[in-house]
């Protein structure tokens, strides 16, 4: 009988290189928020994918880069202290972007550790097979050696169980960390807040202040019902932050609480009702106590 194995998997790289996209591909559900935004990843969610030969725990880091707040110093810090930790490192690039220094700032310090390394070249659905081949060929004399080469697309799925095949061979004999059928280990609260976050990123684009956060708590439940319910909270940095955040009319924020009820429902199999509301906590990303409530 084949030995089950298990073992936690990092995936690293910088800021929107696809890296939340992968591990929601590979667990098979939502575990991760995207969006184009940079840094959108702000906490290392891990993402569980348990089989009958396996089970990977993979960490969904926040883009490393150069940061300019309290908070961006305490998200590269949580995602260098990964990479000695885990039983293997994924390092992503895009198939279609130059390599440039942040790409290779992360290579650095992935080679500076003994942990089996992977990388990957993502969204190969928007790069051409030339394209693809010459930064395959680049890399591999450019930032280090990798034990494998993995080209993929995360939307799409092509290459994702080359990937796949490629990790379960690195993980070593071991338990299952989490009972089977559990996707995530984040509190259902850290989820709701999460879509409504990527929804507000979406609604607004660029108009939206990136210094918002979103916390969430579940409500008591009302009389008999099934509808789950949670007190959302937008917080902003300014005052002048709140109206782009709430919209005209209140339409922004109307139509991002929409998106997010819908999806809850779809991935909960349940009613949901967002009470939600848009608060000032001023600085929180540069002050070490409001990232400490936040849980940053």
């Amino acid at each position: 009988m084949t030995a089950f194995r298990s073992g936690f998997v990092s995936l690293v790289g910088r800021p929107n290189v696809g890296k939340s996209t992968l591990v929601n591909r590979i667990v098979g559900t939502k575990v991760a928020i995207v969006s184009d935004r940079p840094q959108t990843t702000r906490t290392q969610i891990r993402g569980v994918r348990t089989t009958a030969e396996s089970q990977l725990v993979l960490l969904d880091t926040p883009g490393i880069h150069k940061p300019r707040t309290l908070l961006g110093e305490r998200t590269n810090d949580r995602a260098r202290a990964t990479l000695a930790e885990v039983d293997v490192v994924c390092l992503l690039v895009e198939a279609g972007q130059a390599i440039g220094p942040g790409d290779r700032f992360v290579a650095k310090l992935v080679q500076q550790v003994d942990t089996p390394k992977i990388l990957v070249v993502s969204k190969v659905d928007l790069a051409s097979r030339v394209a693809i081949g010459e930064q395959l060929a680049l890399v591999t004399g450019e930032l280090g050696e990798f034990d494998a080469y993995v080209p993929l697309s995360g939307l799409t799925g092509d290459g994702v169980d080359a990937l796949i095949s490629e990790l379960d061979a690195r993980l070593p004999e071991g338990p299952e960390y989490y009972p089977g059928g559990v996707v995530s280990d984040q509190p259902e609260a850290f989820l709701v807040a999460e879509l409504v976050r990527e929804k507000l990123l979406r609604v607004a684009r660029d108009e939206l202040p990136h210094s918002i956060t979103v916390v969430a708590e579940e409500l008591e439940p009302e009389r008999d019902d099934d509808v789950l319910r949670y007190e959302v909270k937008v917080l902003v940095e300014r005052d002048s932050q709140k109206g782009m955040v709430i919209g005209k009319g209140g339409a922004v924020i109307k139509e991002a609480g929409t998106l997010a009820r819908e999806e809850l429902e779809a991935l909960l199999g349940t009613q949901v009702f967002l009470d939600t509301a848009v608060k000032v906590e001023r600085d929180w990303q540069r002050r070490a106590h409001s990232l400490d409530r936040l849980g940053y």
